[in-house]
C-alpha cells in the first residue's frame, strides 16, 4: 500500500479554521499519515543531527510527500522554513549519497491555504502576485532535491469559509489526495 506522508506546519492549529478541516478530512484518506510538525516540535527549533535523522527516515519510508501549511505573508510558516534547513540540509549535502540520493524520485504535493480570494492572485490583484510565483522557491526546492512537483491543492479564503464551503474544501483535498495517491510516479514505472 501507497504511503503518503503528509507533514502539516500551522503555527497554532488550535485556532485554524481550514488547516484543522483539510487534516481531518486527510486523516481518512487511506495511506496517508498527517503528522503535525508545530505539536512535534513546539519550540520550533528542529536539530539537523538528532531530528533530522528521524525526519529523513520518515521521508525515506514514504511514497509521496505532501507539504500542508498556511501561507503567511507571502511565504511558508518559520517551522516548514526550519525544517527544510535542518532536514533537507542534511539529506542533500550532508548524508547525500545514504538520503538525499534515496529520496530523489518521491513527488512532492503542496496542499496551502490563503486568506484572500483568488482573484487577488494576479497582476491586477491586491497581491500583484500569481500563487504559481508565490510558490517558486518550494518549487525550486522540489527540483533541486529531484522531487517531482503536483500541482498544489489551494484553498483561499480559509478564515472566511463558512460551514457548507469548509465542507467542500474538505471533499476537494481528499479528492486532490487520492488523485495525487493514484498518481503514478518514476518510481512506480521502475519498479514494474
Amino acid at each position: 500500500m501507497t504511503q503518503t506522508l503528509i507533514l502539516l506546519f500551522h503555527p497554532d492549529l488550535g485556532r485554524s479554521k481550514a488547516n484543522a478541516a483539510l487534516q481531518a478530512a486527510a486523516r481518512n484518506v487511506s495511506g496517508a499519515q498527517v503528522v503535525d510538525m508545530s505539536a512535534r516540535y513546539p519550540s520550533g527549533v528542529i536539530d539537523m543531527h538528532a531530528d533530522g535523522e528521524a525526519e529523513a527516515r520518515a521521508l525515506l519510508e514514504a511514497d509521496r510527500i505532501v507539504l500542508q501549511f498556511p501561507i503567511q505573508w507571502y511565504s511558508t510558516p518559520p517551522l516548514l522554513k526550519a525544517w527544510q534547513d535542518a532536514v533537507l540540509t542534511r539529506m542533500y549535502y550532508i548524508h547525500a549519497a545514504t538520503e538525499g540520493d534515496r529520496l530523489a524520485g518521491t513527488p512532492l504535493m503542496i496542499a496551502a491555504t490563503a486568506g484572500n480570494a483568488p482573484a487577488a492572485y494576479g497582476r491586477d490583484g491586491a497581491n500583484h502576485f500569481t500563487m504559481d510565483e508565490l510558490m517558486a522557491p518550494l518549487k525550486a526546492t522540489a527540483l533541486r532535491c529531484g522531487l517531482p512537483w503536483h500541482s498544489p491543492h489551494l484553498v483561499f479564503r480559509a478564515d472566511k469559509l463558512k460551514s457548507a464551503e469548509l465542507a467542500a474544501a474538505q471533499e476537494s483535498y481528499v479528492c486532490a489526495l487520492k488523485d495525487f495517491i493514484a498518481t503514478p510516479t518514476i518510481l512506480d514505472q521502475r519498479a514494474a
